[in-house]
């Protein structure tokens, strides 16, 4: 019953936002055009956006999102060429019509939001403000995917790199990857071991890395979150990821060890119950090690 409840409130609630502002016709707000158009119009901006932003930035397959274009061009609103920097990549630009139309929806944006605000009181304005920042956090938060990924592939890359550049600014003296305990792109495929990689709107936002040893231990590397992504539980999500991975992949024990700068990492590893013991290996960049052992499976289940 309570998970029913759940989905019913969640069903009012999309009920209610998608009548409120206006995103069932094809006049949203009052452009004569219906929302994906407009909204379309907006993402390309002022300072213009390539297909590929665009698609990650909506959420939308390559048809649609090509159709909607289409529409635009016809109505002389958009353009698109080669990007002069990567002719693989199509730039789309605001045409001067479509520079007027767009300054037309911000401002009848501004107006929209004020109409929503105006009825409320000084308290209730504050009020759906704040729940709104929390619906937004929150939302945010259930968009992100984390899934199994190649640790040699560019996104894995992109975030094992900007990871070692927030060590190399962190530490004292900073950070050398060839001096730390390796987990090298090879020690990361199965079965010797996992990469996990978390997205947000198409652009990886975190990683965490799963080692799988001899006598059913396992250690694990690589946890980072991006900054602009922290607070969104991201890396509550990926340890318990990884706990999952090595359970299945036969890990009994888990075990990790963190520099003394990165406070959040070990209260994390706290609050999942890791415990502190003696060191297991001679990182230099470490001063805390950590040890958890997993519940058994039993028929795929945990005992």
């Amino acid at each position: 019953m309570q998970r029913e409840n759940q989905l019913q409130q969640v069903r009012r609630f999309n009920r209610m936002v998608t009548r409120r502002i206006g995103v069932l016709g094809n006049d949203y707000l009052g452009s004569g055009r219906p929302l994906g158009e407009a909204r379309l119009l907006f993402e390309i901006g002022l300072e213009g956006a390539t297909v590929r932003e665009l698609r990650a930035r909506l959420g939308l397959d390559s048809g649609y999102l090509s159709r909607l274009l289409r529409a635009l061009e016809r109505e002389g609103l958009v353009a698109s060429r080669r990007d002069e920097g990567d002719g693989r990549v199509r730039r789309v630009d605001l045409s001067t019509r479509g520079r007027k139309e767009w300054r037309m929806l911000d401002r009848r944006s501004d107006a929209f939001a004020a109409s929503l605000l105006a009825p409320l009181g000084a308290s209730q304005r504050a009020r759906l403000l704040a729940a709104m920042g929390e619906v937004e956090r929150l939302m945010r938060a259930a968009s992100v995917a984390i899934a199994l990924a190649d640790p040699g592939g560019a996104d894995a890359r992109a975030c094992i790199e900007a990871y070692f550049r927030e060590l190399d600014a962190r530490f004292d003296g900073g950070f050398d990857p060839a001096r730390t305990v390796s987990a090298n792109p090879d020690e990361l495929v199965p079965p010797a071991g996992f990469f996990l990689l978390a997205s947000l709107d198409g652009r990886p936002v975190g990683c965490g890395a799963l080692k799988v040893k001899a006598g059913g231990l396992g250690e694990i590397k690589r946890m980072w979150v991006d900054a602009s992504a922290r607070g969104l539980g991201i890396a509550q999500r990926l340890i318990e990821a990884l706990e999952a991975q090595a359970a299945a992949a036969g890990v009994r024990v888990l075990q990790l060890d963190t520099h003394r700068s990165l406070a959040e990492a070990r209260a994390l590893y706290a609050r999942n119950g890791y415990a502190e013991i003696p060191p297991y290996n001679d990182n230099p960049y470490a001063h805390h090690w950590f040890e958890k052992r997993l519940p058994r499976r039993r028929g795929g289940r945990a005992a």
